[in-house]
């Protein structure tokens, strides 16, 4: 038996993606969240509203990520949408240097480099979506929680 369950996890392993990237936007404001909660989005660096991180996808984010799906929208984001956001909302930290060229910058966050190292803030300010949402409601009907590919779409409608 324990042959068969380590076979399995071994070809689940060798589908995956190593490179895999999470994008959070926080939705939902201050008011009446709990400590918890708020705590560990000060933690991701989602202190306002339409705020937006990029994350690697390992088991530690995936469970921040999951404790907090009734505050954020959150999914995989496309290579498509992540160069968009570098394009338009990135950010340099210390005013005085250039910003890095955005393939430069992908190219380097796939490597295993974090954003703040590469002189670019982590966090990206959004425009509330066009539209509109539906921001008290989970997935299917509304914004709040895991859309997997579906967060490219939003995060378009936000940039």
């Amino acid at each position: 038996m324990t042959e068969k369950k380590s076979t399995k996890q071994s070809e689940s392993s060798k589908g995956k993606k190593e490179n895999k990237m999470t994008v959070a936007i926080r939705i939902k404001g201050q008011v009446g969240v709990r400590k918890k909660v708020a705590e560990s989005l000060k933690r991701l660096g989602l202190r306002k509203k339409y705020n937006c991180v990029v994350l690697k996808d390992t088991n530690t984010n995936q469970g921040a990520l999951k404790n907090l799906k009734d505050c954020i929208a959150y999914g995989e984001v496309s290579e498509d949408s992540f160069k968009e956001l570098l394009e338009k909302r990135s950010k340099v930290i210390n005013g005085n240097e250039k910003k890095p060229s955005v393939n430069e910058i992908i190219k380097n966050f796939e490597k295993g480099k974090k954003l703040k190292e590469m002189n670019i803030n982590p966090v990206f300010r959004l425009h509330p979506p066009r539209k509109g949402i539906n921001s008290k409601k989970r997935y299917p009907l509304g914004v709040l929680g895991n859309h997997n590919e579906k967060i490219n779409e939003l995060l378009k409608r936000m940039l």
